[in-house]
């Protein structure tokens, strides 16, 4: 079982959507907060939060995940001025929303960079501690859109397949020589929320639209635990089964759920994100 109060945890993405609802979760329970965001504006907001929400004083930090150099040096002033994490939430993430002609090359390298390559540098960053101490917990933030390709999601599927196979690899690696450090990945079908704005289901029993106070919920109880994967809901988790499928009759059974007509009526990030960029500024909120 993972503690949470009194324990150190890092979000990145941290100061809205899931990553703010866990904060918040969390901070509720005791846990020392670390948040990680682009925006400063919101992390601030955040942070009045959490001295509201818990007993311990949050901490937030600006830092781009997709610059590793970036990581790197904020993660040691993290460990500076807040100590060890012991509990890291890998969370940040992106979405174009497009069909793969009509992505540029800067946003599908963009997509890479924070939803997969952002997990090698925060986990090569904070793990070594966690092995020395005897302790700790890595959540991987994945999606449905890792175990079932998704029209108009090319890049973003792409991406959250890596990240699925990264946690599957680290998960058996560290039971061959850490087997104290727990991972968790998590894989929710879409949320709502500004993120995936505008995003349809054909089958609202069957896969529902999510509310991300109840996949935060579903979060936290995971990490309390120790639970290896969590899809929500439930039916996610059964899609690798049907690739014994011919793949005519997986890709007929998807369009019947309407899974590839989900991004048709999609209006998020897509329509008025600003881009990732690389900020070499890290300081505290």
């Amino acid at each position: 079982m993972t503690q949470i109060a009194h324990k150190t945890i890092l979000i990145t993405g941290g100061a809205s959507g899931i990553g703010r609802r866990l904060a918040l979760k969390t901070a509720g329970l005791g846990a020392r907060v670390v948040l990680w965001d682009l925006d400063g504006e919101a992390t601030a907001r955040t942070l009045d939060e959490l001295r509201q929400a818990g007993p311990e004083e949050p901490r937030g930090y600006r830092c781009n995940v997709a610059d590793r150099d970036q990581v790197y040096e904020t993660a040691e002033t993290v460990r500076r001025e807040a100590g060890r994490v012991d509990i890291l939430v890998n969370n940040a993430g992106c979405v174009t929303g497009k069909r793969l002609l009509d992505c540029t090359d800067e946003e599908i390298q963009r997509s890479m960079e924070v939803n997969t390559l952002a997990h090698f540098w925060t986990v090569k960053a904070f793990l070594p501690a966690m092995i020395e101490a005897g302790a700790g917990h890595i959540v991987t933030i994945a999606s449905a859109a890792a175990v079932v390709g998704v029209a108009g999601l090319a890049d973003y599927c792409a991406s959250k397949w890596a990240v699925f196979g990264f946690n599957e690899s680290l998960r058996v690696e560290l039971k061959q020589t850490a087997p104290w450090v727990k991972t968790t990945v998590v894989c929710p079908f879409f949320i709502r929320s500004r993120m995936f704005e505008g995003v349809r289901t054909r089958f609202s029993r069957l896969l529902p639209i999510l509310d991300e106070e109840v996949v935060a919920d579903r979060i936290v109880g995971a990490i309390c635990r120790d639970r290896a994967q969590v899809f929500l809901p439930r039916l996610v988790g059964f899609v690798p089964l049907l690739r014994v499928m011919p793949a005519c009759w997986y890709d007929g059974l998807s369009n019947l759920l309407g899974i590839n007509r989900a991004m048709d009526t999609f209006v998020g990030q897509h329509a008025g994100a600003a881009p990732v960029e690389a900020n070499k500024e890290t300081r505290p909120q």
